[in-house]
């Protein structure tokens, strides 16, 4: 069998032919996986984006980019050609805001992901603790599901992201070091009939005689839960909330008599504080994996590694 042929460089003339509007083209093509979606990112026709692109697979001597009916999708050679394209625009990106920044001059930033139980309690301690290190530090946090977060993590579109595992398809290229195993917690305002504290546990039938929240459907503690409510034969709820959002949830747990199955470090914040109660209900505590997801071939910035540090330690 004939081993697969090394990338063959570009010439020099190629090169200086490339410019950054070919290399931005580029990157939204790859990261939106359609020429209609690169087209209104960049605010252009999907004619100049499909030329642009033309232009550059003719310097380049090589296809780039495969077009099809489900979208489009990088080659072997494109897929080798974003990690650098990447790393341009970046850096140009970079030097602009060193320009126009006026607080804190030179500072790029810091782009990561997490999940929304993840960027509800445990994300918001560690930046606490990075901005009274770092003052001047600049992160921008993209809250999502998992598959959204690998997709932006193999895109590279952010450095780094705290989610789960995901299918090995779509771990390829990415590395996965766990940092805690996630459990479910059932939460309700103090004043809740339920809240009787630790010394009288509550049956688990008795959470259907009040209105529930649960996470939305698909994810991870959304499979716990409802595995939790069919060992009490509630298999569809009718008074239900079901939403992803944290912001929700919470504000409905407060204002009523619901009651929120969830992530315990989605509310472990609110009941560290005597916002909300832990209800003494007898819940499986099945372990789902929570850890630091990263790109195996881009080493993280000091300020990446820096969040990652204390991100450990808020677990």
């Amino acid at each position: 069998m004939q081993e697969p042929s090394a990338p063959v460089p570009l010439p020099s003339t190629a090169l200086s032919r490339i410019r950054l509007r070919h290399l931005t083209c580029f990157v939204a093509i790859a990261e939106e996986r359609t020429l209609a979606g690169a087209a209104t990112r960049l605010r252009l026709s999907q004619p100049a984006v499909s030329k642009t692109l033309a232009e550059l697979e003719l310097v380049a001597g090589r296809r780039l980019v495969d077009r099809g009916r489900a979208g489009a999708s990088l080659t072997e050679d494109g897929s080798r050609f974003l990690r650098h394209a990447l790393e341009v625009t970046r850096a140009m990106e970079s030097a602009s805001q060193a320009l126009t920044r006026e607080s804190a001059p030179g500072i790029a930033p810091l782009r990561i992901g997490a999940l929304p139980t993840v960027a509800g309690g445990l994300l918001p301690r560690a930046l606490v603790r990075l901005h009274r290190a770092r003052p001047h530090a600049w992160v921008q946090v993209l809250s999502a599901s998992n598959p959204e977060l690998v997709a932006a993590l193999t895109a590279g579109r952010i450095e780094c992201a705290i989610g789960r595992m995901a299918e090995p398809g779509a771990m390829r290229g990415i590395s996965f070091e766990l940092l805690y195993t996630e459990s479910l917690a059932v939460v309700a305002r103090p004043q809740h009939p339920l809240a009787t504290g630790p010394d009288r546990p509550v049956p688990a039938s008795a959470l259907l005689d009040y209105p529930l929240v649960v996470p939305g459907p698909g994810t991870a503690p959304r499979l716990q839960a409802d595995a939790f409510l069919q060992s009490v034969g509630a298999d569809a709820p009718t008074r239900c909330t079901e939403t992803a959002s944290l912001t929700l949830a919470r504000a409905v747990t407060l204002l009523s008599d619901a009651v929120w199955i969830t992530s315990r470090h989605a509310s472990q914040l609110d009941v560290d504080r005597g916002l909300l109660a832990p209800l003494d209900v007898a819940v499986p505590q099945s372990a789902e994996p929570v850890g630091v997801l990263r790109r195996t071939r881009t080493p993280l910035s000091d300020l990446a590694e820096e969040v990652v540090d204390l991100i450990r330690a808020a677990a």
